[in-house]
């Protein structure tokens, strides 16, 4: 079986939901840019005609070049089977470039640190909105309870209320593009801000342009969740409906601009315009719709951070959590665990900054390095399938230019609050790196056995000897052996060493996580007729873990082609299945040398296997059913080497026979 093919249908309904999921986070960015670039100004000059159509003009051509040339255009065609984000394409080149784990956990750190702060920033400016009609309103004790309900909602999923998101966004955009045409019209004239020129001259001749760049780069932060967004809308709703967005976006942003320089006398470094352009009758409606996108676009950047974590569980970059399913919607997850450090990051970011001003500090940073990461994965992705040189290598180093730029402007805010994104996206780096890389240390010290004919029939003898009590009637290890005649000298020891294990069938299952994001195959091979199996499951990393059940129902289908007999052997239950357990065997490093550069790094991934993770939830299996046991993790190399077995011991010996011989003499 193979459900790789994953198309989303083309229409009305699937562009308006793409409005809905895509653009949440690019979609508020006018409740902000404009704010912060005014602030970045030098005083006085906040109205200057040639500052504000420069920086117009710079938003422009960010979101042409950056969004809709390298995502829209180019960036959503390096597909997974219909998936997109940064760790699908990581999956499609992690065979041949094994190495670039590193730069895929770097993108995708910066991604979950960006999800801690847009809700904070997103949620205070909209409600900051409310200052100019009450000026004494407390705005911080207003977002922390919005932020704690928006998170407490979470649980429910979104299958209610998501069928109203793509009609309720369509009509914010609408409105985005009529305030800005309100504005505008009166003063065409701005419109020269589509001239590239001015773009150029406010970055060479203005006063502290990194530190404003880092401002406009916020104009395009949602670019990255669009590319994440591509499995649930389908590229062709994505392009289509980013030009209605892309177009209400630029006449809001013209209309601020507008606005901004007619009006120099209201102009000071905290006004924002974005309310400023409302008329005084439509202010309470549009803050309160303001407030309405911001839950939006803030839902599906948090739903985006549980599919990247449910993604990178399943490419072993993530220790698994639990993962629930709150709606019947394709796709979409809710990870409780995640859910309250996100709250929890949110809290802390509105009452450490306290103010969309200062969180602006804070802003930008890591999403401009998980753009970067993208960029490095789209260069190996063109070598992977083959792009001539001539268009992979300049192609990547033109984007990765105006990276580097925006992220040396972003990098100015370092100690102004941009450490606090760094940070967060660094802690959730060495989880990561500590993780597949402890994975990787224990991996390299496996060895396995043979599952020749002497093995087998050793299996046979257990299983008939009567003076061994039966441990359940059908057994099943857990393999990561390639080959379906090996398995690890952990399961060696565990069935014959540790207590030997009777049963009456024994199963080794070998469970393989595939690149293509919805495939599932499996393979069965018979190495003893009625007794020993091998299942080999192909699964995509977006298919859900339930090895349980694949396992009964694939003993289920054998047992049909009459290779194996599931019925119990107790003579009273003959009448019903045998009793099943599936045995989990984990290693443990004693007496294993250890360089002192891994030895943190294993001491981490250690403590978070101990601490937050579990193979039985992994692999949903049922705890009544699951036995975990614990082997070193070198056995069979003392078994094999004898020689060296048998010198310590005589070394052992000559030392206890010397101490005595000298007490005697005493």
């Amino acid at each position: 079986m193979n459900n790789s093919n994953h198309k989303i249908p083309v229409g009305i309904v699937g562009i308006i939901s793409a409005i809905g999921i895509v653009y949440g986070d690019i979609g508020t960015s006018p409740l902000y840019v404009l704010k912060s670039i005014i602030h970045g100004l030098p005083d006085n000059q906040w109205a200057n005609p040639f500052y504000i159509l420069g920086a117009v003009s710079c938003v422009i051509w960010t979101l042409t070049i950056q969004t809709t040339l390298k995502y829209v255009i180019i960036t959503l065609r390096a597909d997974n089977k219909g998936e997109g984000g940064i760790l699908s394409l990581y999956a499609l080149i992690r065979r041949r470039y094994k190495w670039t784990f590193v730069i895929a956990i770097i993108g995708a750190a910066a991604l979950l640190a960006d999800s801690a702060i847009t809700p904070a920033i997103t949620i205070i400016t909209a409600i900051e909105g409310l200052n100019v009609i009450y000026p004494h309103i407390p705005i911080i004790p207003i977002t922390l309870f919005l932020i704690l309900i928006l998170f407490v909602i979470q649980p429910l999923g979104t299958g209610a209320l998501g069928r109203y998101f793509g009609m309720s966004m369509t009509i914010w955009f609408t409105i985005l593009c009529l305030l800005g045409l309100y504005r505008l019209l009166p003063h065409c004239d701005v419109l020269v801000a589509f001239n590239p020129v001015y773009a150029i001259r406010f970055i060479i001749e203005a006063p502290d342009a990194l530190v404003i760049l880092g401002a406009i780069f916020m104009c395009t932060t949602g670019a990255e969740a669009l590319y994440s967004d591509l499995g649930h809308c389908g590229i062709k709703n994505i392009r289509i409906s980013w030009g209605y967005v892309k177009f209400c976006l630029i006449i809001n942003y013209l209309g601020q601009a507008a606005w901004v320089i007619y009006n120099p006398h209201f102009i000071n470094a905290d006004i924002n315009p974005f309310f400023m352009i409302m008329p005084e009758w439509f202010r309470l409606i549009g803050i309160i719709m303001s407030t309405c996108a911001a839950f939006i676009a803030c839902q599906a950047l948090i739903s985006g951070s549980f599919t990247i974590i449910s993604e990178a569980m399943s490419l072993d970059l993530w220790p698994y959590v639990h993962v629930q399913y709150p709606t019947l919607i394709k796709g979409q997850v809710y990870i409780r665990s995640i859910n309250y450090i996100l709250c929890a990051l949110c809290i802390a970011m509105v009452l450490g900054f306290r103010s969309s001003t200062n969180l602006e500090a804070a802003y930008g940073l890591a999403i401009t390095l998980s753009m970067l990461m993208t960029t490095v994965l789209l260069f190996f992705y063109f070598m992977k399938n083959n792009k001539p040189l001539w268009y992979s290598i300049p192609l990547t180093l033109f984007f990765m230019l105006i990276e580097s730029g925006f992220f040396i402007a972003n990098i100015q805010k370092f100690f102004h609050g941009g450490f606090a994104s760094i940070l967060i996206a660094g802690f959730i780096f060495i989880i990561m790196y500590a993780w597949i890389t402890g994975r990787n240390l224990k991996r390299e010290h496996n060895s396995f056995d043979k599952l020749d004919d002497d093995y087998l029939a050793k299996i046979i003898a257990v299983s008939h000897d009567k003076s061994i009590e039966k441990i359940a009637t059908h057994l099943f290890y857990l393999t990561r052996a390639q080959s379906a005649h090996a398995v690890e000298s952990k399961i060696t020891y565990s069935l014959f060493e540790r207590k030997p294990k009777r049963a009456d069938t024994y199963w080794f299952i070998s469970i393989n996580r595939m690149d293509e994001p919805y495939q599932f195959e499996y393979e069965i091979e018979v190495l003893v007729p009625y007794k020993v199996f091998r299942i080999d499951l192909n699964i995509g990393f977006k298919v859900d873990m339930h090895v349980e059940q694949y396992a009964q129902l694939i003993a289920t289908r054998t047992e049909q082609q009459n290779l194996v007999n599931l019925s119990s052997r107790y003579s009273s239950v003959k009448d019903r299945r045998g009793d099943s357990l599936y045995v989990i065997v984990e290693r443990t490093l004693r007496n294993v040398d250890i360089n002192f550069i891994n030895r943190p790094i294993l001491a981490i991934y250690s403590f978070i296997k101990r601490q937050f993770t579990s193979d039985i939830d992994m692999f949903d299996i049922d705890p009544s059913t699951a036995l975990v046991e614990f082997v070193p993790i070198v056995v069979s190399e003392y078994e094999n080497d004898n020689k060296t077995l048998k010198q310590l011991i005589e070394q052992s010996k000559m030392s206890v026979t010397g101490k005595l011989e000298s007490t005697d003499k005493e």
